[in-house]
């Protein structure tokens, strides 16, 4: 019998990353022509130099070196990142096609085996992408029918905030729970109440894995998977939570099996599921349980968590900047009065329409974009990129982009008015990322958006508690999300 000691195993896993780190360095040479970065150590990359809580950051000063094009290495991985609105808008819209696979990350592979479409590449991505494009648009998506819901539940979240009468209250799962619902009338066909135990639990595991999957674990896990997999850990809590997860959907889409009428589309799981019935069976089959799993799953969290989380900045936005709040509740009183909001107000509204575009802009919720892959070896400005490279388009970098923006770190909705007050587009202003891979929900987040913020300022002003300071700094995760705080919602007459 052997006994390992805790300094055994470590050391033993240094060696062993070590053997690998150099078998990578002799056999995966960079071309000549890769772009630039900063020099890697042995086994850790340049993870020595990335800002662990603000990695986009690092990304960004390295940018001003290295050019709007370098490389930098995560462990093992060569990454390319991509800096500036011009930039990444060539790479994303202008060589689409080669811009457009997901990289392997094993973690994210682990969870997703490559279904659905957030982590997905190649031809299942297209399919599912085109499904859940098509399906979102049957369902209402554009259309009056979801902007009736989405209203009615404005209505709900309206009432759960006026209950507080002006008192402090944390806003987070109430609107978690208001934005979800919408989704999940398009995936399950139903609502739920803010209280149901099981839409608390569901939302609880999204928003758990949000904030810890950028740890070190985490990281760590994606170095040296085989490695780590067996040690306790953040990793071992997504795991666990995904497959809690994916459990509901499963015995979800099984009840809805049983109900299935093949000429009564209720939602999008039975616009699947007979999708499934007629396809095929066989290897070019693409309509099969795991890919409805992992779709389900990938919409419900990519629908609650962004624009929830945008919502939230604005509330808190409004709280820090109070002479913003009463000229979009002035421009509201103006136009709607107390008839409630819909889509079509937006452009007669050029002042809450600027507001709600620099929230998003300077909330900066995403900012480092979900990782690209090039698809084909690529020739990009003047730079040689090998097929299967990880990609960067650093999101915050266009978002804050000094060439577009007059003051890109500051809150200042004039970025989307003209001298006369009206209502401007900014080309720049990529909050749903660009190209083949833009956000599938894009349009009906703006409507999300508008209506519910509309609502908000309608209803209420928000401030913070007596003596409490506003804070803007962000909280830890994969999304930059609003620290911890409560709001006081005061009823306005």
């Amino acid at each position: 019998m052997f006994a390992f000691d805790p300094v055994s195993i470590l050391l033993s896993i240094i060696v062993i990353l070590f053997l690998i780190n150099t078998f990578y360095d002799r056999n995966g040479k960079s071309h000549k022509n890769f772009p630039p970065g900063p020099r890697p150590l042995p086994i850790i990359g340049n993870l020595h130099i990335l800002d662990k809580k603000r990695p986009f950051k690092t990304f960004q000063e390295l940018a001003e070196k290295y050019g709007s094009v370098f490389s930098f290495r995560m462990g093992l991985t060569k990454v390319v990142v991509l800096c500036g609105y011009d930039t990444v808008k060539d790479a994303l819209v202008n060589h689409a096609d080669e811009f457009a696979d997901r990289p392997y990350i094993p973690l994210s592979h682990e969870v997703s085996k490559g279904y659905g479409i957030v982590s997905a590449s190649g031809e299942n991505w297209k399919v599912m992408r085109r499904f859940a494009l098509s399906t979102l648009r049957d369902f209402g998506m554009g259309k009056k029918v979801i902007e009736s819901t989405i209203n009615e539940e404005c209505d709900s979240l309206v009432e759960v905030f006026q209950s507080y009468k002006g008192k402090p209250f944390e806003n987070t799962i109430k609107i978690n729970a208001a934005v979800a619902n919408i989704i999940v009338s398009i995936l399950l066909g139903h609502r739920f109440d803010y209280n149901d135990p099981t839409f608390l639990k569901l939302m609880s595991l999204i928003n758990t894995n949000v904030r810890i999957a950028q740890t070190p674990m985490v990281m760590l896990y994606n170095i040296a998977p085989s490695l780590v997999r067996w040690l306790p850990g953040t990793h071992q809590t997504i795991f666990k939570n995904v497959k809690e997860f994916q459990t509901f959907i499963r015995e979800t889409f099984a009840k809805h099996k049983e109900e299935l009428d093949m000429n009564d589309q209720r939602n999008l799981i039975d616009a699947f599921l007979i999708k499934q019935e007629e396809e095929k069976p066989g290897p070019g089959c693409f309509f099969h349980d795991e890919n409805l799993v992992i779709l389900v799953n990938n919409l419900f969290a990519a629908g609650m968590e962004t624009t929830s989380t945008t919502l939230r900045w604005g509330i808190l936005l409004m709280m820090k900047y109070p002479e913003i709040q009463k000229k979009v509740q002035s421009e509201i009183d103006t136009l709607i009065g107390s008839s409630q909001p819909q889509i079509d107000h937006r452009k007669e509204m050029p002042y809450t329409d600027a507001v709600i575009h620099e929230i998003q802009r300077f909330g900066n919720i995403l900012p480092g974009n979900v990782p690209h892959a090039t698809s084909r070896d690529v020739t990009f400005r003047g730079y040689f990129i090998p097929k299967g490279t990880q990609v960067i388009p650093l999101l915050s970098s266009v978002l804050q982009d000094k060439e577009y923006f007059e003051k890109p770190h500051e809150f200042y909705p004039q970025h989307f008015l003209d001298a006369n007050g009206k209502f401007v587009k900014n080309e720049a202003f990529m909050p749903f990322s660009a190209g083949r891979r833009s956000c599938a929900g894009e349009n009906l987040a703006k409507v999300e958006l508008f209506l519910f913020f509309t609502r908000f300022m309608q209803k209420f002003t928000f401030q913070s508690p007596p003596g409490v300071d506003v804070d803007l700094t962000p909280a830890l995760g994969i999304t930059l999300s609003p620290s911890a705080h409560e709001i006081c919602a005061l009823p306005r007459n």
